[in-house]
């Protein structure tokens, strides 16, 4: 069996790891942008090959995949989805487990994904104003209170500015920042996207405990993974700026430590909801995954962030430890619409934590991050019991590896409780270096004993206040008053 695996980071990495544990034992063929270390090896151990090309454009993969005629195709990332790639490949007869690019617009756009979510009243809705004209969004930032500015696109993790608005005697301050901050966004973000009419998304702030729900559909049934918990911002203590990913935690079994059995229930039932209302709208069937951002919030209990229609990165990468089901056994039931025979088995024993390496420069300053020679202890790291999945490192015509300027590697980990695991990753991590004397770095901080109490400790207190407004049927009104243009009332019953 022939399948091919789209893509280039440690998600991919992983897929390709997953996919070789088949008893099918298929041969692996990789389309990547650039050699990554670990893809090239995974596709060349199985019988397969890696070949570069540009991911991203339709006809260039549909070249390549002719050649090969594969059995199954696997999209990674989200872009290739948004340039067509999918669309592509099935129009040219193949199996493909990836969402189309009208599917595909649910991660894409967040103001379709939120005006979907209004118009279905699907519950984990937030208040939102999407603006294609810089000077009205400007208008809206001047009267804003506690907000969060987003790029109206998905721009690989970058740009989102969560502004509190609770001193009133810096509210003139607090708003100027908002006001530069849009600036810069529509300047050195969205000016990179011309397939989106909207430039900026500003939602509403709320406060909770953030976790991911990834689930994988053939369009009919939804198969729910664990949660997964991710780790956004650069540095320890939640602090810097949000990037793809620093590292994520899973465990033990199907939930976390702070979300409970109901609030993962719930969860589903909103994706579930999601993925009916998105294929009516689109009337398109949906193959691959979606992935709920959630946060357990005050308003709602489990609330949408965002969604993806791909694995997240690093989240993917926690499956490898716990996943007991043969994963190309789930995604040919997906491909064939018969993903409701699957039973899916996961370990209850284990809890993992996953850390990212990253260049100095990542995720700001990419360019003085790239370029950097690098050393990687594998035979030390396994000995620990981690597994390495390369992510932006390029195997050089020297034989060296060589940063990308994107996040290095991801370390995972496993064992019976966190703060052993953490304390285990932290050591791996250490293993990962730049020859050339670069700085690197990781966080220390996830799956820590200190920050795993500090999550248990707010969900309870979100949970409370939730639970509270559900018992008493406080049903929510918001109201968006903006001086002589009116208000916006936002219905959350």
């Amino acid at each position: 069996m022939k399948v091919v695996v789209l893509g280039d980071g440690s998600r991919e990495h992983t897929i390709t790891i997953l996919l070789s544990r088949s008893c099918i034992s298929p041969k692996i063929y990789v389309l990547s942008s650039y050699r990554n270390p670990g893809l090239k090896k995974a596709a060349e151990d199985s019988g397969g090959q890696l070949f570069r090309c540009n991911i991203l454009s339709p006809s260039e993969v549909k070249g390549i995949v002719d050649e090969l005629s594969p059995d199954l195709i696997i999209i990674g990332p989200e872009e290739p989805q948004f340039h067509g790639v999918v669309d592509t490949l099935v129009d040219g007869g193949y199996a493909v487990f990836g969402a189309t690019r009208k599917l595909a617009e649910i991660e894409k756009s967040k103001v379709f994904m939120r005006d979907l979510m209004w118009r279905f009243k699907i519950p984990g809705r937030l208040a939102f104003k999407a603006f294609t004209d810089v000077n009205e969004a400007m208008e809206y930032i001047e009267n804003a209170g506690d907000v969060v500015i987003k790029p109206a696109r998905q721009a690989g993790g970058k740009g989102v500015k969560v502004i509190a608005d609770l001193q009133a005697y810096l509210s003139d301050i607090k708003s100027e920042i908002r006001r530069e901050y849009a600036k810069k966004l529509i300047s050195d973000v969205m000016t990179h996207y011309t397939d989106i009419d909207y430039k900026l998304l500003i939602e509403e702030r709320v406060d909770g405990v953030e976790y991911t729900l990834m689930t994988i559909t053939d369009g009919h049934t939804v198969l729910p993974l664990p949660l997964v918990q991710d780790h956004p911002h650069a540095f320890d203590n939640d602090l810097g700026p949000e990037t793809g990913g620093m590292g994520s935690i899973q465990g033990p079994g199907y939930i976390l430590p702070f979300i409970n059995q109901q609030e993962y229930q719930e969860s589903i039932e909103i994706i579930k909801s999601t993925l009916k209302a998105l294929q009516t709208v689109v009337n398109d069937r949906y193959v691959g995954v979606l992935s709920g951002q959630m946060m357990l919030t005050p308003i709602w209990g489990p609330t949408v962030i965002e969604f993806y229609s791909r694995f997240g990165d690093p989240e993917v990468v926690n499956l490898l430890h716990v996943l007991d089901t043969d994963f190309l056994d789930i995604v040919e039931a997906a491909v064939s619409r018969k993903l409701a025979s699957i039973k899916l088995k996961v370990r209850d024993d284990l809890v993992t934590v996953a850390k990212v390496v990253s260049p100095k420069g990542y995720p700001n300053n990419r360019r003085v991050a790239k370029g950097h020679p690098i050393s990687v202890d594998e035979g030390l790291i396994r000995s620990n019991g981690c597994e390495v999945l390369y992510a932006g490192v390029e195997l050089g015509s020297d034989g060296n590896l060589y940063t990308t300027g994107s996040r290095i590697a991801t370390i995972l980990c496993s064992g019976s409780n966190y703060k052993v695991v953490s304390d285990v990753a932290n050591k791996c991590a250490e293993l990962i270096k730049c020859i050339d004397g670069w700085d690197t770095f990781y966080r220390s901080d996830i799956g820590s004993e200190s920050l795993v109490s500090e999550r248990m400790r707010l969900a309870e207190a979100v949970r409370d206040v939730y639970t509270y407004r559900r018992k008493n049927n406080l049903v929510s009104i918001k109201v968006d008053w903006i001086p002589g243009r009116g208000a916006t009332i936002y219905d959350y019953r």
